[in-house]
């Protein structure tokens, strides 16, 4: 190991050591009891609500997955998705947070989203929860896996060092420390690693422009690829049978530009949607302290999202002014961030600027652990097999079963040719059209029942898979990302099937509306 990768590993290192310090301070606290341990005793502060939760949400997906988009193809895919991300999460904050915060409360007072949904409609019989917790489980160890996945890639281009192993030992450290701290830990590192992130994808791009020979240049290298620099027109690259991109005289070869039209714009802004449902966001708004303080949060994360999606969005086109020909296929594309800043940055800086993408991995991966294992824990093995279970029992089941998740996330991460844009985007899908009809119908419509429930949130998860999988490979006018079919599928279901079933009880639309006077 030469001077520069023992310099970057000591500044990763360091970080690291920070990470666990927080675990270990938060650890007495969280083996209290399992809402403390899941739920941090809904004692967040705005700050850390805001930031926690986007960086939660964002994960490498950040610094790796969408300047990937941006350095492969173009501006218009990357713009597109970062404009819907960034409209989803202010309509988010602004929309559902406090509602859910109170109904949250109202509803028993619950602690996960499975729960939630289940008292809202007064199940005798948990099927509502069952059903959540298991589209919980299958999409979060998809999510998981996309962290894991990003971890390999950072390792393993840093230290030249195999991808299946540094996956593994990612995983291993992720795992030890949602173990170790829960909720709280996860959520105030969280808020350490948001800034981490920002400062990262800052510093990235400043540099990398500078090198360019400045924006003038960057942009005028944008141009001058067919497509790449349009809101409206899509690069080609050129790729051989094995999906590399042709290189000649050392400059990659792009075909003609494709148009981006509007049913694919429509289809790229439907990753707002997704905000809908995401349990890792939805969380915070459930955690936080005070709903008065949900303004103020919506106000943080909507500036941290705006900002950070801008500049990783740059990043791409920088990087292809920068190393047009280095990166040749897709997967390869999404060290683009790494390449930059461990080759304009002095090492010690290198490896802080590392830590953002370790930061953002962290953040996100222990969230999906700890909300799929309390959707197990407490809501079918508490919350139907053993419902005497005793506080230590729910705690060493919940350890168990983040073992379990992580061990199952780490097979499905063992392709090194994962692109990590792609597996978050089915994931994403999933939990959008799972829960974000579910979610807005639950807190805003009075007549919605619980078959209708149940049938959106079913119709909705099962339209994500039937689309990617049977339609969208027509192609065509077909290709649309399937977040936004499997959305509308699930509101027609739930406003159909409620209305032509009975009306909810008097006892719910009387919750309904005292939730609905309350103010903040």
């Amino acid at each position: 190991m030469n001077t520069s990768t023992l310099q970057i590993l000591i500044a990763m290192a360091s970080y690291m050591a920070v990470v666990v310090g927080i675990g270990i301070a938060f650890a007495r606290r969280a083996n209290e009891n399992s809402a403390e341990y899941f739920l941090g005793g809904r004692s967040l502060g705005p700050w850390v609500t805001a930031m926690s939760a986007e960086a939660s949400d964002m994960s490498g997906w950040l610094l790796m997955g969408l300047p990937g988009v941006a350095y492969w193809s173009g501006l218009a895919d990357a713009a597109w998705t970062a404009i819907g991300l960034a409209v989803g999460t202010y309509l988010n904050w602004l929309i559902v947070s406090k509602r859910l915060r109170r109904y949250s409360v109202k509803a028993g007072d619950s602690i996960t989203l499975p729960e939630f949904f289940s008292n809202r409609f007064k199940e005798d019989k948990k099927v509502i929860m069952v059903l959540a917790a298991l589209f919980i489980l299958v999409f979060f160890t998809v999510y998981a896996a996309s962290c894991f996945v990003t971890c390999g890639k950072l390792f393993s281009t840093l230290f030249d060092a195999p991808y299946i192993s540094m996956m593994i030992l990612g995983a291993i450290f992720v795992l030890v420390y949602t173990i170790l701290g829960g909720f709280l830990a996860e959520s105030a590192s969280d808020f350490m690693q948001a800034i981490v992130m920002i400062i990262a994808l800052t510093v990235a791009v400043i540099l990398g422009t500078i090198a360019a020979g400045g924006l003038g240049a960057v942009i005028e290298n944008a141009k001058s690829i067919p497509g790449f620099f349009q809101f409206f027109g899509i690069a080609n690259p050129s790729i051989d049978a094995n999906g590399v991109q042709i290189v000649e005289n050392s400059a990659p070869v792009f075909g003609e530009a494709s148009k981006y039209g509007f049913i694919t714009i429509i289809s790229t802004l439907a990753w707002g949607l997704g905000y809908f449902g995401m349990p890792q966001v939805l969380l915070r708004f459930m955690a936080i302290r005070s709903e008065s303080e949900l303004t103020y949060s919506r106000r943080i994360a909507t500036v941290w999202v705006i900002i950070s999606l801008t500049v990783a969005v740059f990043i791409g086109i920088v990087g292809r002014a920068l190393y047009p020909a280095d990166l040749q296929t897709t997967s390869e594309a999404e060290n683009i961030f790494i390449i930059i800043s461990t080759n304009l940055l002095p090492p010690l800086l290198a490896g802080l600027v590392m830590a953002g993408i370790l930061a953002a991995t962290i953040s996100s991966s222990d969230s999906y652990l700890l909300i799929a294992t309390s959707a197990l824990v407490k809501n079918i093995y508490q919350g139907i097999y053993k419902k005497d279970a005793k506080e230590k029992e729910i705690m060493w089941v919940s350890r168990l079963m983040l073992l379990a998740i992580t061990i199952v996330a780490i097979f499905i991460a063992m392709d090194e040719d994962s692109v990590i844009f792609t597996i978050v985007s089915f994931a994403w899908a999933g939990f959008g059209a799972t829960f974000g009809p579910l979610m807005l119908f639950s807190l805003f419509w009075k007549r919605i029942n619980r078959p209708g429930a149940i049938a959106g949130m079913v119709g909705g998860g099962a339209m994500v898979f039937f689309w990617k999988m049977v339609v969208r490979p027509l192609g065509g006018a077909w290709n649309v990302y399937e977040l936004l079919p499997a959305f509308v599928f699930s509101c027609i279901l739930i406003v159909a099937v409620s209305l032509l079933t009975a009306p909810p009880s008097e006892e719910l639309q009387a919750e309904f509306e005292e939730v609905k006077a309350i103010k903040a």
